[in-house]
């Protein structure tokens, strides 16, 4: 699925579309797919303890089921872009909506773990789908001085649905008296918890309708006259719109349907050194840990001897500061640049991940954390969220939309977000088997992944603020 800038063939990066307010509403309605793709993620942070209780497994079975879903977004995020390139970004998006009301449903009156994990494999499918096409979609339909801002919405769709769904969650634990299987209208609560994702899914295939299709997806099947239609809405009056889609047509025409092989260097065997790059990026986001503290944080709190309605508080805190970061990425995105904010980022979470692993080393108490090292698990925890968040949650995305030429846009992107969901299941898989083995120690890792992210970024990345997406090649 290749994507292209909406800028003036003269140069105009600066341009000011009249109608900003239109651009923002069809990046927002694109990115509620974001929004699924964050409370399917964390939602089951809220289900964990009960899901072990009511089918007695033990932590690396319950670690596959929590997992599992990933094995679908890496199948899904493969397939997008294809998908998308034959029938279309909307209908893709259509096609995720359905699929995530399905997973909701199914999820949430599973017959046994397997049913579970099936149903969690098809949520993931289309979180994979959502992950890949939202980015791609904005990119096409973001003017290039605005493009950093509005493909942060994706990240800032992510991180809001995190925290709806821990919003969400304590809310039905209340209901339910703090206890994730007490019963509410004849269910149990974290059935409640995992089907209430309904809502949202069923909005997404809403709004879907009422978006326009990508103008260079219009173009690659005939219907310029529709592309044209599409520009005039989201680029500045003062546009040629015939040169716009003159130069998206000789884009178009230099490139060919990029494919596996494309990807491949002069041997044949490795990737192209651009590739390796977006693998890169798409692993370290995943390697640092921070997906533990939206699938796990309940029961990691928990475990150190916090009750189960404060844990499920200092999750939703955890998705406030989350937010409050995604907001200052999307604010510096475009003013400081990629790589500043990615260096920065790294730095403040090596610091708080150390911090963390320093106080889960503490012996526990009646079950408990020391006082002074309680407060440093919880302060640098929410640390180390905000970093994460000003940072390599926003520009990673943004980066995977821009970074890529022309000619292997669709296969580079969605190997590099494949590559993203094998390490997000690779973190997943191993938390609760790693925290049995030696909490501290695993906070250390995460730690190291961090403290290496800083040489690659400085030695392979390459800052893209402010070139149109021709300008990568």
């Amino acid at each position: 699925m290749t994507s292209t800038a909406q800028v003036p063939p003269t140069g105009g990066r600066a341009a000011h579309p009249e109608h900003l307010g239109h651009v923002i509403f069809i990046t927002a309605a694109a990115a509620m797919g974001g929004f699924l793709f964050g409370y399917d993620s964390s939602v089951i942070n809220g289900a964990v303890e009960a899901i072990r209780d009511r089918y007695d497994i033990g932590s690396a079975a319950l670690a596959q089921v929590i997992a599992i879903a990933l094995i679908g977004c890496a199948i899904g995020a493969a397939t997008a872009g294809r998908i998308a390139d034959r029938i279309g970004r909307i209908r893709c998006m259509q096609i995720s909506a359905v699929l995530f009301t399905i997973s909701a449903v199914g999820s949430a009156l599973p017959f046994n773990i397997y049913d579970l994990a099936f149903w969690r494999i098809i949520g993931g499918f289309a979180i994979g789908m959502a992950s890949v096409i939202g980015p791609a979609y904005i990119a096409e339909v973001s003017p290039a001085a605005y493009r950093g801002r509005l493909g942060s919405f994706q990240q800032a769709a992510i991180v809001i649905g995190i925290a709806v769904s821990q919003l969400v969650n304590f809310g039905i634990l209340q209901l339910a008296d703090g206890d994730q299987r007490g019963k509410l209208l004849g269910f149990e609560a974290w059935q409640w918890m995992l089907g209430v994702m309904v809502v949202p899914a069923l909005l997404y295939g809403l709004l879907s309708f009422a978006i326009p299709e990508s103008p260079r997806f219009l173009i690659s099947v005939g219907q310029v006259g529709r592309a044209k239609e599409v520009l005039a809405e989201v680029e500045s009056k003062g546009v040629d719109l015939n040169a716009r889609i003159t130069e998206i047509e000789h884009a178009m025409r230099r490139e060919h349907k990029s494919t596996f092989k494309d990807l491949l260097g002069g041997g044949g065997f490795f990737f192209l050194p651009i590739v390796w790059v977006g693998i890169g990026l798409s692993v370290f986001q995943q390697l640092v840990g921070i997906n533990v503290a939206f699938y796990y944080s309940a029961t990691l709190w928990q475990s150190v001897g916090i009750n189960p309605s404060s844990s499920f508080l200092y999750s939703f805190t955890t998705s406030i500061v989350n937010i409050i970061g995604t907001v200052i990425a999307m604010v510096l995105v475009d003013r400081v640049g990629r790589k500043p904010l990615a260096l920065v980022g790294s730095a403040g979470m090596a610091v708080a991940l150390a911090c963390e692993a320093w106080a889960f080393s503490a012996h526990l108490v009646n079950g408990k954390l020391p006082s002074t090292e309680g407060t440093v698990a919880l302060i640098a925890a929410h640390v180390f969220v905000l970093f994460f968040a000003l940072s390599w949650g926003v520009i990673v995305w943004v980066f995977l939309g821009e970074m890529f030429p022309n000619r292997i846009r669709a296969a580079a992107l969605g190997v590099a977000a494949s590559a993203q969901w094998i390490a997000n299941w690779a973190i997943t898989a191993s938390f609760p088997s790693l925290a049995d083995w030696n909490l501290s120690g695993t906070y250390i890792i995460y730690a190291c992944f961090a403290t290496l992210s800083i040489p690659f970024v400085i030695l392979f990345v390459k800052e893209t603020k402010g070139k149109t997406l021709e300008e990568m090649g």
